[in-house]
């Protein structure tokens, strides 16, 4: 099945749902206006769909490769890279002091989501690069910057994640990966790390390694961590790349998805690094490069169920089976049969719900750094921190979710490997894992993002999705107003359950009704940015648009959406509030353990 990069539904999302053009009163953005978003997204789109889509099938069944202590690249992957690089996709919200483009954020996640739908396993390279891009710019020294930054963010060079190791999964605070002092000012690292994503390829001349590790004398637990930097060959002070460094992979995983991304093992053996940032302050720093990779890899489970909806809706309208509901025709396509369409619609639904989620997220990043008010810049900032880890968990939970459905409509043929679909799930089932568990983001919203300025950042979150139901209650569309109505009470559902969390603050039974709540909110706060462009779009319509039925498609898939998933959010708070008692009482013999 050939995929179409979504261009206009990003568009739309990016001017309709989440106005884009608001930056331009940050005066950072002063040139940005609809053509240049509508060509950045054509261009993006066009190297997805041409380039990189036609590479995935067939990347997932090569897999990149070990031999000889060296990972090779997929076929064509290499290829892929430098036209990708080339085109300066690897630099578009990157400082123009370094050589970017300095365009928002918002619109470098949209360019990414395409990537992510048309080669997930591809995108995690230049993906990774961006989050060790942002750690060195902000907590690299001037030398560090001038020196890595112009090779990284024109993509001669690319960036890799070093956390974890075998013993210490999520628990960064048990790493054993030493860094002893060299005598020259520099150090030397020793230890292993496991899934390092792109640790290790043939498509750059440099890799630029973010290790975390161990001074001698460190303080123990994640107080005792620093960040380090270790290129995969060394670096001049004039840079020129010089030896290779003493680190290497040992090996690559096997895994259920996304064969063509080299994930692996790390050897440093006395690797020369250097400190960035301060002694012991590395977790605070690498999360600078974690949250930058969170919101990324929301966006990855966009896209993935982006290329697994349109795969499935291509074959729902190919295959003939039973008769038509509507038109009673025989040998109908599956299209026709209302459950089928109900799959495909709330599949479209929560797509376009998770991608506003995101790029909200996105926009409200660029005006916590750009916005001209510091109170606008302070709010902005809250808000990031409130939507980072639903835009994170609820969308790569997505992204499986519709990747299934995906399979199931496909029905025995979409367990068959060569129709791709399972492919979308097996690639999908990762993101929900890396970069911070969805369990950990959903103790990171229910414990600190909650508890910030005193609930301040979700408080305010309501009130303008408040207004937002309020504007649909008094239109006279009884579409627009039933959406007002599941709204409304969504958001009665969402308060309550906030105020409980609240209530029971550090306690085991805020952490076991942590991801019930997350789902919670991600299922409101997308409800309500739908709600927001079907407004946007009966304002097109009233004004004679060029595309009417289109227009009236985004209050439809809204209405679908209240009708189906808003309005079980009263029914969901039970599962907030639950509280801990009958899981403390539910013992390892009853699990049979």
């Amino acid at each position: 099945m050939t995929f179409q990069a979504p261009v206009r539904d990003l568009l739309f999302a990016l001017t309709d749902v989440i106005d884009i053009d608001r930056l331009r009163a940050t005066q950072a953005f002063a040139d940005l206006d609809l053509e240049t978003v509508a060509a950045v997204l054509e261009a993006a789109g066009a190297i997805a769909t041409d380039v990189l889509a036609p590479l995935n099938r067939a990347g997932d069944k090569s897999g990149a490769t070990y031999a000889n202590g060296k990972v090779t690249a997929a076929p064509g992957f290499a290829e892929a890279y430098k036209t990708f690089a080339e085109g300066g996709w690897n630099s578009l919200a990157a400082d123009p002091d370094f050589g970017g483009q300095g365009l928002p954020k918002a619109l470098e996640l949209a360019v990414f989501e395409m990537m992510h739908a048309a080669n997930m396993a591809f995108s995690l390279c230049p993906m990774l690069t961006q989050g060790a891009i942002e750690a060195i710019h902000t907590h690299g020294t001037e030398r560090q910057k001038a020196l890595y930054l112009p090779h990284m963010i024109s993509g001669a060079w690319t960036g890799a994640m070093n956390l974890t190791e075998p013993h210490s999964g999520s628990d960064l605070g048990t790493l054993r990966t030493r860094a002893e002092p060299d005598g020259q000012g520099g150090y030397k690292l020793y230890g292993q790390k496991i899934f390092i994503t792109w640790g290790d390829h043939d498509c750059t001349d440099n890799i630029v390694h973010l290790v975390l590790a161990r001074l001698p004398d460190a303080p123990e637990g994640s107080k005792g961590i620093s960040l380090f930097l270790a290129p995969k060959r060394l670096v001049s002070d004039d840079g020129v790349l010089g030896a290779p460094n003493d680190l290497r992979p040992g090996g690559i995983e096997h895994k259920l998805g996304i064969h063509a991304s080299p994930t692996g093992v790390m050897l440093f053996d006395g690797a020369q690094a250097e400190l960035v940032g301060q002694p012991n302050k590395g977790l605070a720093h690498m999360f600078t490069m974690m949250n930058a990779a969170r919101l990324n890899v929301g966006a990855q489970g966009v896209g993935i169920a982006e290329r697994a909806y349109q795969q499935a809706l291509a074959y729902a309208q190919e295959r003939r089976q039973g008769r038509s509901a509507w038109t009673h025709e025989a040998s109908a396509p599956i299209f026709d049969h209302p459950d089928v369409r109900r799959t495909l619609v709330g599949m479209k639904a929560k797509i376009e719900a998770a991608r506003a989620i995101c790029l909200l997220t996105a926009i409200n990043a660029d005006l916590s750094r750009h916005a001209a008010d510091p109170a606008e810049r302070a709010a902005a900032a809250l808000r990031e921190e409130v939507l980072t880890p639903i835009a994170k968990a609820w969308s790569t939970d997505i992204g499986v979710e519709v990747a299934s459905q995906g399979v199931q409509i496909h029905g025995g043929m979409g367990f068959i490997e060569e129709t791709g679909a399972a492919q979308h799930y097996r690639d999908a089932r990762i993101a929900p894992i890396y970069e911070g568990a969805n369990g950990i983001q959903a103790i990171d919203l229910a414990g600190r993002k909650l508890a910030m300025q005193d609930g301040a950042g979700i408080k305010a979150l309501v009130q303008d999705m408040r207004a937002t139901a309020d504007t649909l209650l008094s239109n006279d569309n009884p579409y627009a107003t039933g959406v007002g109505q599941r709204l409304d009470f969504a958001l009665d559902a969402l308060e309550g359950a906030t105020a409980w969390m609240s209530e029971h603050h550090g306690t085991p039974a805020a952490l076991a009704g942590a991801t019930a709540y997350l789902k919670l909110a991600g299922e409101v706060i997308g409800g309500w940015l739908l709600a927001k462009g079907a407004l946007s779009a009966m304002a097109r319509e009233d004004q004679a648009c060029e595309d009417q039925d289109w227009a009236k498609g985004r209050l439809a898939l809204a209405s679908c959406y209240a009708d189906t998933v808003l309005a079980q959010a009263p029914g969901q708070v039970a599962g907030v509030t639950a509280g801990a008692d009958a899981l403390e009482a539910v013992t390892a013999a009853v699990l049979g353990a």
